[in-house]
């Protein structure tokens, strides 16, 4: 079951709305886009964009326009949810990403097999925006700033409570690859070692030396959310497929098994981190 639909979320919506609400107003009032523009201080192309619904406006323009238009309070009135909106716009994640991550939010236990990096829910905020800034083609910098704020809001789950339970294998590959440079990678190693640490996580390494291994198929995510059956997850190449018959779960569900068996243990895991981090 692939997830490849790029649904409006409901703060598009909002600034939609608003911004039709604008350009009635205007039209009202017999003002082209210029004329609004030039009446309040804004380009005739910003007041487009508001209209469309692409750009967020403030509440100083909210407030001017709504007496310059006459609005009665229709306009400055949704400052406070517009405002609101606008913080949680910078939360978003990709189309082909968004059911895993409303599934993850309420995840009572997740269980990682990652094998080229550090799962998201672990990485730092230099590590995130390292990754970011390294893809190929190259994202512009508003991408990278939204995607870097979505991945560090996912975090916010581990300091719930009750906490999720969480499991993670990682090659030891990934743990001695420097990405972002020996600065940011230590970094990333310590919080490893902390994360390590809570009653509700258990990491653990899958040494490089290893002659079997049942994870050559590549990562996935196990997750149970509040309620629900446990579903899984794979990603390739920023193309995610969320997986819901029963049957390929369970088969994902024993090969993690497995993968688990053949890693080091969490106390083993914990000591080669530190050991990775004291090299670099």
């Amino acid at each position: 079951m692939t997830h490849g639909t790029d649904e409006p979320e409901p703060y598009e919506e909002l600034f939609r709305a608003v911004g039709r609400q604008l350009k009635l107003l205007r039209e009202r009032a017999g003002l082209t886009q210029r004329d609004l523009g030039d009446r309040l201080g804004y380009s005739e192309d910003l007041i487009s964009s508001l209209e469309r619904g692409r750009r967020t406006p403030q509440r100083e323009f909210l407030t001017a326009a709504d007496e310059l238009l006459s609005a009665g309070g229709l306009l400055s009135a949704t400052a406070d949810e517009v405002e609101s909106a606008r913080a949680k716009s910078r939360v978003r994640h990709p189309a082909w990403f968004r059911d895993y991550a409303r599934l993850e939010a309420s995840a009572v236990a997740i269980d990682f097999y990652n094998n080229h990096d550090v799962p998201g829910l672990f990485q730092t905020e230099r590590r995130a925006r390292a990754l970011y800034e390294m893809r190929t083609p190259l994202l512009d910098d508003e991408t990278i700033e939204r995607r870097v704020a979505s991945r560090l809001a996912r975090q916010e789950i581990l300091g719930h409570w009750p906490p999720p339970m969480v499991t993670a294998v990682i090659e030891e590959g990934a743990l001695r690859r420097p990405l972002g440079g020996r600065a940011v990678h230590k970094e990333q190693l310590q919080k490893l070692l902390d994360l390590g640490r809570c009653r509700n996580i258990s990491l653990q390494v899958m040494p490089t030396e290893r002659y079997e291994h049942a994870g050559m198929g590549g990562p996935f995510v196990l997750l149970t959310p509040k309620g629900k059956p446990q579903v899984a997850y794979v990603e390739t190449q920023a193309h995610g497929s969320l997986l819901v018959a029963s049957e390929e779960v369970r088969i994902l569900a024993a090969r993690y098994g497995t993968i688990r068996a053949q890693a080091l243990t969490p106390h083993e895991s914990i000591a080669l981190i530190a050991n990775i981090m004291g090299d670099q």
